[in-house]
């Protein structure tokens, strides 16, 4: 279904989506597939009601992004086991999405008495001089198929706070668990045509929605070409843009860590969602002293993965498509023919010939040209590079375009805070993986973003800046 203007759809323009199940390879469900009339009905509806939302009280806003997120709650098992079917992660993974979601619905449902406005010195006699901040209008979000649910709430919550309206796109391989996100605001008492719900791809029904000039405000994640591409057409309105992308993430282990700790924090944040995280472990070096046994750590805790279809709750479920499927083997292939040894996994495992299964595969002796090393796999492959130092490890860290999150450890505080400032990444974890958190800021520096998500600061991403100065008389 699609939502346009408080209604629902069950046609589109251009036929039908069919969503299929990555743990078997069939189609299982379709969803109504727009044009560009659906899309310019969603904008216009949008448009329409923003005059309303944003001059509604922040506590009725408040309300209902509270009430939605006890409806997802209720819904939870419901949501989750589509999300499985349609994404292919584990049960327990679907059920945590759901959780977080509603958590940032609440959250930002929290901070809506922050400030609006400020007074300003006077810079000449007899004036006044005040700081207001507005809701920036519709805002388009497009959100992607590794946590639509999640990343879906990092957008909208606070774009809903703050009084904007909204138009949501989601990939078109995981509409479901989206959809039914939509429904609970709806359910929550949400005015018509504040939350619109549209189905297609990101080359045409998306960049149709980035292109629309009722939309001044676009928030995007996934793949940092596409968000250049959203920039060169986002910039003919010179629209506002959050952006989240790639991530390619370092993790550094130096000689003093807590190998079973880092071991286990590595193989963790390598391989959860089958590796299908922008802010997955990607890379991780480590200093020679230390290296051979945290190789052999490292598989040995791998090798105790279990793999399965999602529904029956594995520790790990299929990839998204075998096209996705195909690029993680074609870079495990580059490796190898440049050097590299397979000391774990990279095959299809047994038993699994149906669906886009893979085995989680571990790489040594790997080199800084090769593919793994220096473009986003995105896929269950951990490349592990011995180096001499940790300023090595940094060295390699900054080296590629991307500046997400990087992560540290050891057990000296003082070389923790130092890797800390040298790494050019907005999020920096020591001695733990730990993802995105509604409470904290997330932001990609370098070609991994634009703007920030997430904490108190995300709100000021979709507020206009008015600066009132009145003389007296």
């Amino acid at each position: 279904m699609m939502l346009i203007g408080g209604k629902w759809i069950g046609k589109g323009s251009e036929g039908v989506i069919k969503v299929q199940d990555p743990a078997t390879g069939e189609f299982f469900a379709e969803v109504p597939k727009a044009s560009g009339k659906e899309v310019d009905l969603a904008c216009k509806a949008a448009a329409d009601a923003f005059t309303h939302w944003s001059r509604s009280l922040p506590r009725k806003r408040a309300d209902i992004l509270v009430r939605a997120a006890d409806k997802l709650e209720k819904k939870l098992e419901e949501i989750a086991e589509k999300l499985t079917r349609e994404q292919g992660k584990p049960l327990k993974e679907s059920r945590g999405e759901v959780k977080a979601a509603a958590a940032a619905l609440r959250y930002f449902a929290s901070h809506l008495d922050s400030p609006l406005g400020e007074w300003r010195a006077p810079s000449r006699p007899g004036t006044i001089n005040l700081v207001r901040r507005y809701p920036v209008g519709p805002v388009g979000v497009i959100s992607p198929w590794n946590y639509p649910v999640l990343l879906t709430a990092w957008k909208v919550a606070p774009a809903m706070a703050t009084g904007c309206t909204v138009v949501i796109k989601p990939s078109s391989k995981t509409p479901l668990a989206v959809t039914e996100f939509v429904r609970c605001l709806v359910e929550a008492g949400v005015p018509d045509g504040v939350v619109n719900l549209i189905h297609g791809s990101g080359g045409d029904v998306g960049m149709t929605l980035v292109r629309h000039p009722l939309i001044p405000k676009i928030s995007f994640t996934g793949e940092t070409e596409t968000g250049k591409v959203l920039m060169r057409e986002a910039a003919q309105g010179l629209k506002r843009l959050t952006l989240e992308l790639g991530g390619h993430c370092p993790m550094i282990v130096a000689a003093d860590a807590d190998l079973e700790v880092a071991v286990e924090g590595g193989v963790y944040r390598s391989f959860r969602n089958m590796g299908q995280v922008c802010n997955s472990i990607n890379r991780i070096y480590v200093e020679r002293v230390i290296y051979k046994k945290f190789v052999e750590l490292f598989i040995a805790r791998t090798a105790k993965l279990t793999i399965g279809p999602g529904l029956e709750d594995p520790d790990l479920g299929p990839m998204i498509d075998d096209e996705a499927r195909r690029r993680v083997i074609a870079h495990i292939e580059d490796a190898v023919s440049k050097g590299a040894k397979i000391e774990y996994g990279g095959k299809v495992p047994t038993g699994f010939e149906r669906g886009f299964f893979l085995e989680p595969t571990v790489l040594v002796d790997v080199k800084p040209d090769m593919l793994v090393m220096r473009n986003e796999t995105f896929g269950p492959v951990a490349p592990i590079m011995p180096v001499d130092s940790v300023e090595e490890a940094v060295q390699h860290a900054n080296g590629l375009r991307y500046g997400l999150v990087a992560y540290v450890y050891t057990r000296d505080l003082a070389l923790a805070l130092k890797l800390a400032d040298e790494l050019e990444h907005g999020t920096v974890g020591i001695n733990n993986v730990i993802g995105g958190e509604v409470e904290h800021p997330y932001t990609g520096w370098k070609e991994s973003g634009l703007g920030l998500e997430l904490s108190e600061h995300a709100l000021e991403e979709f507020l206009l800046i008015k600066h009132i100065r009145i003389k007296g008389g």
